[in-house]
């Protein structure tokens, strides 16, 4: 993709992004269009879902690489080792930092070999502008996707989460996701797990807001491993 890319107008990108206000909105407009979640949102109390802006895209994107399939002290650690090898803010890595480290130094630091490969991938990406990563509040979901999972490492679950949790986008919906697949089963107490065609018509009284019911989902999990209501 390119850094020209068109900026979509479809109703994902018209300017509404994941705040304390909008997410009061969210909660109390889920609640009216959806009493089943409404009863688990009322339980769980406050969505706290605003989205985390320290750092940058690139930094942010590699700490998510570095975190995949790791505990988070691993990769805390991990993270922290690579971190110090770059130089510079941990939060705010520069891609030509990252480009100048070979592959075993990057090893060194705790990374596998794919982890390594998919961060350098990610810098070339964003070296040659293949992925426009300063452009990217301005796209579209569907265009913030598209570029990211050209890049080695990053599948459109992390470019959903990518959405999500850093640009703070409201109406995603990360249908293959198994934790809200099983927080969807529970709340609407279906008898097989959602697959993505179940879930999505779910998630109909969820839009414009599915990433806040996600979440919703997730938290419906977190109780259960504390024991339920």
């Amino acid at each position: 993709m390119s850094a020209k890319l068109k900026r979509s107008t479809a109703p994902d990108s018209q300017g509404v992004i994941l705040s304390r206000a909008t997410l009061d909105r969210a909660q109390q407009e889920l609640a009216e269009s959806d009493p089943r979640l409404g009863a688990w949102i009322e339980k769980i109390g406050p969505c706290t879902m605003e989205p985390r802006r320290e750092g940058t895209h690139f930094g942010h994107l590699v700490r998510n690489i570095v975190y995949q399939q790791l505990s988070g002290g691993a990769a805390s650690t991990i993270h922290g080792r690579f971190s110090e090898r770059l130089g510079g803010d941990p939060q705010a890595p520069l891609p030509e930092h990252v480009l100048a480290l070979d592959e075993p130094t990057m090893r060194g630091c705790g990374l596998s070999s794919a982890k390594a490969r998919a961060i350098r991938d990610l810098a070339q990406h964003v070296a040659d502008g293949r992925l426009p990563i300063e452009s990217l509040d301005g796209l579209s979901d569907d265009e913030v996707i598209a570029a990211l999972v050209p890049v080695r490492g990053i599948g459109p679950w992390t470019a959903q989460m990518f959405l999500m949790f850093r640009l703070g986008r409201p109406n995603v919906l990360p249908v293959l996701d198994l934790g809200v697949r099983k927080g969807a089963q529970k709340i609407y107490r279906t008898r097989e797990l959602p697959d993505a065609v179940r879930l999505e018509k779910i998630a109909r009284n969820w839009r414009p807001w599915a990433s806040v019911a996600s979440w919703y989902c997730w938290r419906v999990l977190d109780l259960d491993d504390a024991g339920g209501w």
